[in-house]
């Protein structure tokens, strides 16, 4: 058949940069974030980057070792890193909401991969993110092992891109956290976030939407309300897994979606509540700027937001001393906020009075 005949027109030659993707960018990506990669390895890293999969060879220093693992992405704070232009340390959020998660067992992480989409790459903006994600791994003491980039012509608006990570951590069998031995009067010690982390932000964002002339409103120390929002989500590896060399940690929680409500029963006993005691934790100002300015109820408050506490731990009385002590020394601040009471009401697990 000619093409006279066809009722097809030939298209010029086309490549797949026309069709909106470009491999060379793609390949230049690759080498400028080798570097950030190779600060991350850990001795147990078979090869390096560009493989089809990543190789991890478990320490022998594990007699029955039991890996976890862990996902999660950053959620519409990216949507706030979109409008501000802040690339640089959203890729710290992502690290942390996985390893964060795996340490609530014991874990410790061992390696990290991410996932990163766009509709048309733009090799400084991906580079700032993936350095990012880097500085988390260097923080977590996790090897970032291996990661995706995707650009797809369609998917997202331009100068978008939606984050997604992996973590894999390790835990003796005989060590794992679990939240079995925790028994009515143990003591709950609340670690500070570093302020809303990765969660509740598409209520922040319509809180912001409501009173714009707030956004560069200075709080406590001179700090900027958007600064204070978008301050990375703290990262609680190295110290928790020193605290477990210390004493034996009876339970975890990582205070994510959900908030205090929700997450601090999922260590619990069946039969067990946590009674927290308000007022003896700081809450950060810039809580009480979206409390105040979004007139949000505070069971609302404890439901979405960490209010101030990132991570929860359960100790027995004997060893709240000791607990605290190694926390501070290691720079943490962390207060005594409450204890485990008998389960009075199946549907009031955790009690703030």
């Amino acid at each position: 058949m000619t093409s006279s005949d066809s009722k097809y027109s030939s298209p010029d030659q086309l490549s797949y940069r026309d069709a909106g993707v470009d491999i060379d960018a793609g390949n230049l990506l690759v080498e400028r974030i080798k570097p950030f990669a190779k600060r991350t390895w850990r001795p147990e890293i078979i090869g390096g980057i560009g493989g089809f999969g990543a190789l991890f060879e478990i320490s022998k220093k594990y007699h029955q070792p039991v890996l976890v693992s862990g996902t999660d992405g950053v959620g519409t704070k990216l949507k706030l890193a979109f409008h501000l232009n802040r690339h640089d340390y959203i890729g710290i959020d992502l690290v942390a909401m996985s390893v964060n998660d795996i340490l609530v067992q014991g874990a410790e992480p061992l390696f990290f991969l991410d996932y990163f989409a766009c509709g048309k790459l733009n090799v400084d903006i991906a580079s700032k993110v993936i350095e990012g994600i880097a500085k988390g791994c260097e923080q977590a003491r996790c090897a970032l092992i291996g990661g995706e980039t995707a650009e797809m012509p369609g998917m997202y608006p331009d100068g978008e891109y939606d984050l997604a990570g992996f973590a894999v951590g390790i835990v003796e069998k005989d060590q794992i956290i679990d939240g079995t031995s925790i028994a009515e009067n143990d003591v709950i010690l609340g670690m500070a976030s570093s302020g809303p982390h990765s969660n509740g932000f598409s209520l922040i964002r319509k809180i912001l939407e409501l009173h714009p002339a707030d956004v560069n409103l200075k709080l406590v120390d001179n700090v900027k309300l958007l600064d204070a929002i978008m301050e990375p989500t703290r990262i609680y590896v190295r110290t928790i897994l020193e605290l477990n060399r210390h004493i034996p940690i009876k339970g975890l929680a990582h205070i994510t979606g959900g908030g205090l409500l929700e997450n601090i029963p999922r260590i619990l006993p069946a039969s067990m509540s946590a009674v927290l005691h308000k007022g003896s934790w700081a809450v950060p100002p810039v809580f009480s700027w979206l409390q105040a300015h979004g007139n949000i109820a505070d069971d609302e408050m404890y439901r979405v937001f960490n209010c101030g506490i990132g991570m929860i731990i359960v100790v027995a009385p004997e060893h709240v001393d000791e607990a605290l002590a190694v926390l501070t020394t290691h720079n943490e601040t962390v207060w005594q906020i409450g204890t485990v009471q008998p389960n009075r009401a199946s549907d009031q697990r955790v009690l703030i009075v």
